[in-house]
């Protein structure tokens, strides 16, 4: 995804080097050797259907001008938009509806202000919609947002998602100099099945100069310092990132939705966990 109101649009990015395999592999779990978790943000999205996602974690961004992609949706605090599924789901769900203007409905939330994390390992376990025009994804942008400005405070694009293809999932860094058309990327292809039809780990692995994106404990993009700075400076090591989810609804990336899309069109996130390396003895 790209900064609200700011950066180019999506329309040209490109999915590269499709990596396909046949079946997912188990969810990987952090090296208990090296890796722990962060008590304070392992969401596992318990509750009571219906209850919003935990304030002390999570905020909203709300609006609907288009965040920067000319998507179509109003992003609300509703429940109606983002809630706990009962199930130990958080639920984001797109809805086709007149609101405020925008013809769509759906929900954009963060831990901007309330948390941030640098290096370790950040993954969440997600079931993606199905659908042309529909937009999940599941990201990081630097804390300096407001000071460095987009793209120069960085951006982890952990999973990004086009609804009308079920089967690819991507994982892309932008920073200054590859950035929105530019931005370095990389998709993953499944060999049957398809995202839309059981929950994947998404995860990035990140620690100073390299970042590693997997999907089900398959690594499939690698990123490194000395491979990005001849394009632009590697922003990921000096300042930490929050968390963002949503669900966009069209924007030059996917195109719009049409007659075929079904709606409503749900993210279901089963939990969103961080683990931190672990302090030497």
């Amino acid at each position: 995804m790209h900064r609200s109101s700011s950066g180019p649009t999506a329309d040209s990015y490109a999915p590269v080097r499709p990596h396909a395999f046949t079946k997912a592999a188990p969810p990987a779990k952090a090296d208990k050797r090296d890796m722990v978790l962060v008590p304070t943000f392992a969401d596992e999205f318990d509750g009571p259907a219906g209850t919003p996602p935990d304030p002390k974690r999570w905020t909203y961004d709300l609006g609907g001008d288009g965040w920067g992609n000319n998507q179509l949706e109003y992003n609300t605090n509703r429940v109606e938009n983002v809630a706990l599924d009962g199930k130990g789901c958080l639920a984001i769900t797109a809805r086709r509806e007149t609101y405020k203007g925008n013809a769509y409905t759906s929900a954009r939330i963060k831990t901007e202000g309330l948390f941030t994390t640098q290096f370790g390992r950040v993954e969440a376990r997600i079931k993606l919609p199905p659908g042309q025009g529909i937009w999940p994804a599941f990201w990081m942008l630097g804390d300096n947002a407001a000071q460095a400005g987009w793209p120069g405070c960085g951006e982890i694009d952990i999973m990004e998602y086009r609804g009308q293809f079920p089967r690819d999932a991507l994982g892309t860094i932008h920073g200054p100099g590859y950035s929105g058309a530019g931005g370095i990327s990389k998709t993953l292809t499944l060999g049957e099945g398809g995202f839309d039809k059981d929950f994947h780990l998404f995860t990035v692995d990140w620690e100073p100069g390299k970042i590693v994106f997997s999907i089900d404990g398959m690594p499939y993009h690698t990123l490194t310092s000395e491979a990005v700075t001849p394009l632009g400076p590697w922003v990921f090591d000096d300042h930490p990132f929050f968390i963002i989810l949503n669900v966009a609804v069209g924007g030059g990336f996917v195109g719009n939705p049409d007659a075929t899309t079904p709606f409503p069109a749900t993210m279901l996130v089963d939990y969103v966990r961080v683990f931190e390396k672990r302090p030497k003895p």
